[in-house]
């Protein structure tokens, strides 16, 4: 049974023992990081880095904390995620939300490449086939994966293994495009993007969140050039009149999820992977995102595996435990104690990437919580 070390966010003294980067500091020495890493070895510390006004992400102070544990036993870490928009503004969102050299102290890297499509086809399964792992992370020999918990209006639920598929997995390839991508897991067929003009309160949201300009209006019209389009899907999400359709089945969603982590975890040795899941400002949305609303559920805490499958399952029962937050997107749907949350947010079976994890074989559901 796998072990997950926990430490609730809860402060009861004042005393920097009781703090949440204190705490930080105390789990990293009882999961024993020297057991998983080597002097001289290069550690990827995977991380999100969040949108231009999403700021909930994993704090620069926690990455420090991570940084600075892995250089204490002689490793040599470096903060890492893949591109998401276009690659110099990137790196320009990830130093406005505090992640630089300075604040972390490691080199602060895009895996695949300034634009995105620096990377290496990698087997995946029957639903994805092949998808294009970052090149960097494909090659790196050790890895810390730091998730930011939190809702999805695609996952349902987003933690380590959504930020293994979608953050390990490049945006596309150089030659099969978004087919190769993340865009392989957001929707299916030719990912043909569907507009209603009867619908559309031609607010622009969908132009202003594309990463690639991608959408552009002509007399009130919708332009979609497919051709550069990554299937992010994120003018989908932003779009509150439901007027654009990506094409997609959550069931599959969910499955590709777990084949491409499993995919992306194939890449390194076994035992090279440690899992740190943040139930820090659990917000309704991905951190992808133009804006970050309040939190829907309190801080629970940080935990710590070698597990991905069991660091997720804990995270969930955590929050299946928690209460809904008032003033938040939760009461606004009258959410209340006893429900659960993030499937009254975004009615998506979010469980199911966990399970299809566990069926492929890289971690199980079964855990001891280990407290400090």
């Amino acid at each position: 049974m796998a072990k997950v070390y926990f430490a609730p966010a809860r402060a009861k003294k004042w005393n920097y023992n009781e703090s949440m980067p204190g705490k930080l500091e105390k789990l990293l020495e009882e999961v024993g990081l020297m057991h998983y890493f080597s002097p001289e070895e290069w550690v990827a510390i995977k991380t999100h880095f969040g949108s231009e006004g999403a700021h909930r992400i994993v704090r620069p102070v926690f990455l420090r904390k991570v940084a600075d544990a892995l250089k204490k036993i002689g490793a040599k870490p470096f903060v890492t995620d893949t591109v998401r928009i276009k690659g110099l503004d990137y790196l320009e969102v990830a130093n406005q939300n505090g992640l630089n050299h300075l604040s972390v102290g490691a080199p602060v890297v895009l895996a695949d490449g300034l634009y995105g499509n620096d990377n290496i086809m990698v087997k995946a399964g029957d639903i994805l086939g092949e998808v294009a792992v970052a090149s960097l992370i494909h090659d790196v020999p050790a890895m810390v994966v730091c998730s930011h918990v939190k809702g999805h209006i695609n996952a349902g639920y987003a933690g380590a293994i959504k930020n293994m598929a979608m953050g390990g997995v490049s945006s596309a390839h150089r030659t099969c495009g978004w087919k190769c991508g993340r865009g392989s897991m957001h929707t299916i067929g030719e990912g043909e993007l569907v507009w209603d003009a009867d619908r559309c309160e031609l607010c622009y949201q969908c132009k202003d969140v594309c990463p690639l300009d991608a959408i552009t209006f002509r007399d009130d019209e919708l332009v979609w050039n497919g051709d550069i389009c990554w299937r992010c899907g994120r003018c989908e999400r932003v779009c509150q009149s439901e007027s654009l359709m990506l094409p997609g089945e959550d069931q599959r969603f969910m499955r590709s999820l777990a084949e491409a982590a499993k995919a992306v975890m194939s890449t390194f040795e076994p035992g090279k992977i440690l899992f740190i899941n943040f139930l820090t400002e659990i917000q309704p949305e991905c951190d992808c995102m133009p804006a970050a609303d309040v939190p829907v559920i309190q801080d629970s805490g940080i935990l710590i595996s070698e597990d991905i499958v069991a660091v997720e399952q804990a995270s969930i029962d955590m929050l299946a435990a928690a209460e809904p937050l008032t003033q938040s997107l939760a009461s606004d749907k009258q959410i209340r104690k006893g429900d659960d949350i993030l499937m009254k947010l975004h009615h998506k079976p979010y469980l199911l990437q966990v399970e299809e994890a566990e069926k492929l074989g890289i971690g199980s559901r079964k855990y001891e919580l280990v407290g400090i």
